[in-house]
């Protein structure tokens, strides 16, 4: 579930919604997936991700 995955802090990346436990905020991951990143990319780029982190952003 998508709600699980994604936080909304005010005091983490200015409170935009990021992937639970990192700093990397979710239009961040959406943004370069529409750029044309694949899965893999991602999890390459961003090694504290796991696929379902990146469903969720997508999702969101």
């Amino acid at each position: 579930m998508a709600s699980d995955r994604i936080e909304i802090h005010p005091k983490v990346m200015l409170g935009k919604p990021v992937i639970r436990g990192t700093r990397i905020p979710v239009e961040l991951l959406i943004r370069k997936f529409r750029e044309g990143m694949t899965q893999a990319d991602l999890l390459d780029a961003y090694p504290r991700l796991t696929p379902i982190d990146i469903e969720a952003a997508l999702e969101s």
